[in-house]
């Protein structure tokens, strides 16, 4: 397929006759051969956006509406230039101000959204399996944006990506999570991404935290940072999920920060080029302190960049895939 980007043509693959997923809804779904096809389409993109920075048109016509109803930064604002870097007119969609308030159920809001000829959405919601309720529903492409504390697909492909951009594979690597995994949908599609890519994947923080049924997932199971970080090959720090808690599940931050968060005195331990992620907002001072966030070993605003590449590469394989079937 030839496209044109703001400066020149370039040459995007077309999507592989063995990707069929009209909607993205996580990665424990999603084969091996899957989530390469994601990867792999996604570093393309990157290239040829001169690093998500140009335009295509693969997607002009199309039409995206972003659908959030928890708030975001990063994951809405990516979506929102990912679509627009390849072509495609965005909607955004506003809970607070929609026809929710007034009695109307979310299947009928997406089929609403869906009649404006709408040919993706990416729904982002506080209740797990919603997206899966709405691919049942309407005939457009579904991007899970987050749901609940159940998977958040695309932030744990930027991850691979950022692990894979500065490794090249993931094979053998260790990867360990460290911090709130109970609540966190970035840890549940990290491990079944990692995993599926050859990676050993461990989970790290305190027992309210992290139980020993993780094991179950076929990780290793830590209450102890200090012990794991010499074995680590990459790091991702997790923010704690405050706003999905009603308990505290340990006596202060100050104490959380001295047990499991990422400093100067840590980093000594540490192999030498580790890669040190948080897939943000970061607590500076919690999970992680300034010096380790801004260092040299910090792969963050990386991870930032490679979300509206996978973001871009979501978009065009699901809705290419839409077409094809329809």
């Amino acid at each position: 397929m030839k496209v044109a980007a703001t400066d020149s043509a370039v040459n995007i693959s077309p999507v592989p006759d063995t990707w069929q997923r009209r909607h993205l809804l996580g990665l424990e779904a999603l084969s091996k051969e899957d989530i390469l096809t994601l990867l792999h389409t996604a570093v393309e993109l990157k290239a040829a956006t001169g690093g998500c920075k140009d335009k295509l048109s693969i997607l002009s016509g199309k039409t995206v509406a972003n659908m959030f109803f928890e708030n975001s930064t990063r994951t809405r604002n990516s979506f929102s230039l990912a679509a627009r870097r390849l072509g495609a007119d965005t909607v955004e969609f506003s809970a607070s101000s929609s026809s929710l308030s007034k009695g109307e159920t979310l299947i009928d809001t997406a089929k609403t959204i869906e009649a404006m000829n709408v040919d993706a959405m990416v729904v982002r919601h506080s209740t797990p399996g919603s997206p899966h309720l709405l691919s049942q529903n309407v005939g457009c492409s579904i991007l899970n944006a987050g749901d609940g504390p159940h998977e958040h697909p695309t932030q744990g492909m930027l991850d691979i990506m950022t692990i894979y951009e500065q490794r090249g594979s993931l094979e053998g690597l260790t990867v360990a999570m460290v911090g709130d995994i109970t609540y966190s949908r970035t840890a549940r599609s990290n491990i079944w991404g990692l995993k599926k890519l050859g990676a050993h994947v461990i989970v790290c923080g305190p027992s309210t935290l992290v139980s020993k049924a993780w094991e179950e997932f076929g990780v290793e199971v830590s209450h102890s940072l200090d012990d794991i970080i010499p074995r680590c090959d990459v790091l991702n720090l997790l923010r704690i999920q405050f706003e999905r808690q009603y308990t505290r599940p340990f006596p202060s931050v100050r104490e959380y920060a001295f047990l499991y968060g990422m400093n100067k005195r840590r980093m000594e331990q540490a192999k030498d080029d580790i890669l040190i992620m948080a897939p943000g907002p970061i607590n500076r001072g919690v999970e992680i302190t300034p010096d380790v966030a801004d260092g040299p070993h910090s792969v963050i605003l990386h991870q930032v960049t490679n979300g509206i590449a996978v973001r871009m590469a979501a978009l065009y394989l699901t809705t290419t895939a839409n077409q094809r079937e329809g």
